[in-house]
């Protein structure tokens, strides 16, 4: 169990309260007077004095709301447990913009509690304060981490998506413009809600967690990183999960791409590209030829030809492109074939963004089965036939505009708007705006939000446990990056790396699941036994979804730098006719 600053305090916050534990009172009437007592038990007392419960409820047990089914599809038929649910906020301002903000966080503590903590990370820009739940893509919780009997948090990072939207300012991203929110995105709010949530546990159950946890993917997966680098002594093991360690670097991969495959758009007569138009650069047949062609040139290098690429480090563009240009159209597109244009597009995007010298900005994407799938076009390209935009230019253009440059830079917060700035983006004159610094930002965007450094001493010190799966086909944030970092981390500590961090790549999975993958894989459940028993996973046992190309089908997904190799007999759909290796 990891130390906590803020024992003492709680220690004394238990005595004035004459109620050290709920979990051994039954679910009645009086179980939510006491629940919503539990409110003004705090008041006063919390590690940021500012900090104020706007709600205190209990909720018998019973069924999770249904998930959204254009989200992650966690289990809603197992009963989340009877437990109090807290909402509350702190660090309530008037910003530099001169708009309000605070800090607001969900908390849920069930009156059957196993003793260990769960901070839910977020997604995108944030600005929603989270279910709390505990289920998550990306990390294996299909179970609500709230019906296995953990006490679970989650934030908004220090700005509300209802309150701090300013269409002048980029819509949801207008938070960018003042300095404070900036930061609290970034990093700050993470220690803030992590000291509130512990405060809470230790006064709710008269204990501290013997055990706390943090996941996420996205950018949770970056917040869990900034949690182990800013914050060492806070989690006993952290799953980031596609993180976005280089958010800004990234998102100049994104106004890459929508520069590259915006060109393939004719120009209307007004010579505007059409944002709506970028989703027909491909055809949903040409897009499985882009997939056809990786598959020939690189599926059978793990020793089978299943649809995964699998030995990922071993498929580069001289394997691709050649494969590609026999796909070349000799005459107009039919669906049937690529025009060069669109090879060309291809190759430049998959290379990463650069300067006009060459000097690379971001690194590579590897060429993986899931390049192409709708869950890589939706962000490259968006979804002709659901009429959805490029996420490329919503997500990435007004991220980078408003949050990661400095300073932030007004842009229409409508899609075309937001396409045309990014069409215009000059590479060699604008690019650098990730790294400065001007008033009223006293950090770049890049120093804020990075969270790529080797350095993790002080979490490597206090016994921290990391995990980091990572799909090959993730159209946002390189599985190269991460195995970059990963390379420099191991470095810094003469090839022990793995005694802290542990990388899985999943081939063909894109953002965080999906893609014709096996992305169902627990790897929560293999942190706990890591963090617990002491057990390092060398290995994650993946299932493919039901949506995949082949449901039911089982792989194990392999520590870096090992892949899955065919042992040469067996049936493929099964995962033990594979083994881990090295190569």
């Amino acid at each position: 169990m990891k130390g906590w600053r803020y024992s003492g305090i709680a220690a004394a916050i238990v005595a004035l309260s004459g109620c050290t534990s709920l979990t051994d009172v039954a679910p009645t009437a009086a179980v939510g007077d006491r629940c919503a007592a539990f409110a003004s038990t705090l008041q006063g007392h919390w590690p940021d004095a500012s900090t104020r419960v706007t709600s205190a409820t209990f909720v018998p047990e019973g069924p999770a709301p249904a998930p959204d089914p254009r989200g992650f599809q966690y289990d809603s038929t197992v009963p989340l447990k009877a437990h109090c649910d807290v909402q509350a906020v702190m660090a309530e301002r008037q910003g530099a913009d001169g708009q309000s903000y605070a800090i607001k966080f969900h908390l849920r503590l069930p009156m059957e509690w196993n003793g260990r903590f769960l901070f839910q990370g977020g997604g995108g820009t944030n600005g929603d304060v989270g279910s709390a739940l505990g289920a998550l893509a990306g990390v294996g919780l299909v179970t609500p981490a709230l019906a296995q009997g953990y006490a679970v948090v989650s934030q908004d990072s220090g700005h509300d998506n209802a309150v701090n939207s300013d269409p002048a300012k980029g819509g949801a991203v207008a938070f960018g413009f003042d300095p404070d929110a900036r930061r609290n995105y970034a990093y700050a709010s993470l220690a803030a809600v992590t000291d509130a949530a512990k405060a809470a546990i230790a006064t709710f159950y008269g204990s501290a967690p013997r055990y706390s946890y943090f996941a996420g993917c996205s950018k949770g997966g970056q917040e869990g990183l900034a949690l182990a680098h800013r914050y060492p002594d806070a989690f006993d093991g952290i799953i980031a999960a596609a993180p976005g360690m280089s958010l800004p670097r990234a998102a100049l991969a994104q106004a890459w791409d929508v520069q590259t495959f915006g060109r393939l758009v004719p120009p209307g007569s007004d010579g505007v590209r059409p944002f709506g138009q970028l989703a027909n650069a491909f055809s949903t047949s040409e897009l499985g030829i882009v997939r056809q062609a990786i598959l020939k040139a690189c599926d059978a290098k793990d020793g089978v030809a299943d649809g995964l690429v699998a030995h990922y480090g071993q498929c580069g563009n001289e394997d691709v492109l050649p494969v590609l240009r026999s796909f070349a159209c000799t005459g107009q597109r039919n669906g049937q074939c690529l025009s060069n244009l669109q090879i060309d597009a291809l190759v430049r995007s998959m290379a990463g963004p650069r300067k006009s010298d060459g000097s690379p900005l971001y690194v590579r994407f590897p060429w993986d089965g899931g390049v192409g799938e709708p869950g890589w076009a939706v962000w490259k390209l968006g979804l002709a036939k659901e009429g959805v935009p490029a996420l490329s230019i919503v997500v990435g253009g007004s991220a980078l505009s408003a949050i990661f440059q400095t300073p932030p830079k007004l842009v229409a917060a409508d899609p075309q708007g937001m396409m045309q700035w990014q069409m215009a983006y000059d590479f060699d004159r604008d690019a650098d705006a990730i790294y400065r610094v001007a008033a009223p930002f006293p950090a770049s965007g890049w120093d804020m939000m990075s969270a790529r450094s080797p350095d993790i001493d002080g979490f490597r010190a206090a016994g921290g446990k990391l995990i980091v799966p990572h799909g090959a086909a993730d159209p946002v944030f390189s599985l190269d990056d991460t195995l970059q970092w990963y390379r420099e981390v191991d470095a810094r500590y003469a090839g022990k790396g793995a005694d802290t961090v542990r990388v899985f790549p999943v081939p063909g999975m894109n953002h965080c699941e999906g893609g014709p993958s096996t992305d169902r894989y627990d790897a929560f459940a293999a942190m706990v036994d890591w963090v617990e028993q002491g057990r390092a996973p060398e290995q994650l046992n993946a299932v493919a979804a039901a949506a995949s190309p082949w449901p039911g089908r089982t792989r194990p997904i392999c520590r870096y730098p090992a892949y899955a190799r065919y042992k040469g007999q067996g049936d493929v759909e099964k995962k033990e006719s594979f083994e881990c290796v090295r190569g």
